[in-house]
């Protein structure tokens, strides 16, 4: 079944007919605290809504476990859930990650749709079929791929969202205007974060959800092409999971701004990157997104970390790089002094 994605105009008749047309014997809908409050009333006048079994978990990444999941299942079971229910995820990425692989795995698979709240999950966890929960200290580590029936998109949530939710899904679009082209990544470079307009955001949304959706299709296993979206996540997770280490989190797309930053650098250094269009793009990112505090001293921990990517193969990590905008170098393997190299540059600002 291929993914419907919906740019909605009206979120309460799309919702109703997506239900409706679903034939769902009971609807469930699930929310973290966050969005129970702030964006459950913006669909609260859907019928399906209306009768839909809530169940509500605790927001951010740090309810992205085993626990919760299992707190998810347990709703879905007492609440009588079938083969034939329906389960919709509304929230961040951590709703719809959790929620999507709550139900891939809940009596084998059951069906669900996905409404993004942040721009975050918009651009990134809504759309590509990636579910899954964080595990032993790792992001992502347990999961698997399942599309959802359909996903929903309403830049009105994006009102909702604080200054550094919306800089942490911008972080995702930049990435994708790297891998699509300069007309597209000097768009991105202009838009002002610190006075956001809503309507041109709305088109940067859609130019960035076709982007990952092409890619998506040509390679939904990540076999290939599809390895172009971990641009920026290979230093990205392990700054995210050291960050987590530490007890100081970090949104993901900080992390993702802060991977692009030194893998554009390695990008420069050994695929033949610009570097004028590095230091413009490494700019904007420094404005927006501020530094990343560490030292010397935890260059081995972070490349440890990065060690246990889900997209290395034999210990050998495997890094996504870029020869120019628009131009991908999948599978580049660089040496542990590269990659410290880039830590350099980070820190030295």
């Amino acid at each position: 079944m291929m993914q419907q994605i919906i740019f909605s105009k009206d979120i309460t008749t799309e919702l109703d007919h997506l239900c409706s047309e679903s034939g769902a014997d009971r609807i469930f809908l699930l929310t973290d605290q966050t969005t129970e409050e702030l964006c459950r009333p913006l669909v609260q006048s859907c019928k399906a809504v209306v009768g839909a079994q809530g169940i509500v978990i605790g927001a951010t990444d740090v309810y992205k476990t085993l626990d919760t999941l299992a707190s998810v299942w347990k709703a879905l079971s007492d609440g009588k859930a079938s083969r034939r229910s329906l389960l919709i995820n509304l929230g961040g990425g951590m709703v719809t990650d959790l929620g999507g692989f709550a139900a891939a795995t809940f009596k084998r698979g059951i069906d669900f749709i996905n409404i993004p709240t942040t721009l975050l999950s918009m651009v990134d966890a809504a759309v590509g079929g990636k579910t899954g929960i964080n595990f032993n200290g790792l992001k992502n580590e347990i999961g698997a791929f399942q599309e959802s029936r359909a996903v929903i998109i309403d830049t009105e949530f994006l009102r909702t969202l604080d200054e550094q939710n919306l800089r942490s899904g911008y972080a995702e679009m930049l990435k994708h205007a790297l891998l699509e082209n300069e007309a597209m990544w000097s768009d991105h470079l202009k838009f002002d974060l610190d006075a956001p307009d809503y309507a041109h955001l709305q088109q940067l949304v859609e130019q960035s959800i076709r982007c990952k959706e092409r890619i998506v299709t040509e390679d939904p296993h990540e076999h290939g092409i599809r390895k172009a979206l971990n641009l920026g996540h290979t230093v990205g997770h392990a700054f995210e999971s050291f960050a987590l280490e530490q007890e100081r989190p970090i949104l993901h797309g900080y992390a993702v701004a802060y991977g692009l930053l030194c893998e554009l650098f390695l990008s420069a250094a050994h695929t033949g990157f610009p570097t004028q269009q590095m230091r413009q793009t490494v700019q904007f990112i420094r404005q927006n997104y501020g530094m990343f505090a560490f030292t010397c001293d935890d260059y081995e921990h972070l490349y440890n970390l990065m060690l246990h990517d889900k997209k290395n193969v034999n210990g050998v990590i495997n890094f996504t790089l870029m020869g120019g905008i628009g131009d991908i170098k999948l599978n580049q393997h660089l040496t542990k002094e590269d990659v410290f190299e880039s830590f350099d540059f980070m820190r030295e600002g």
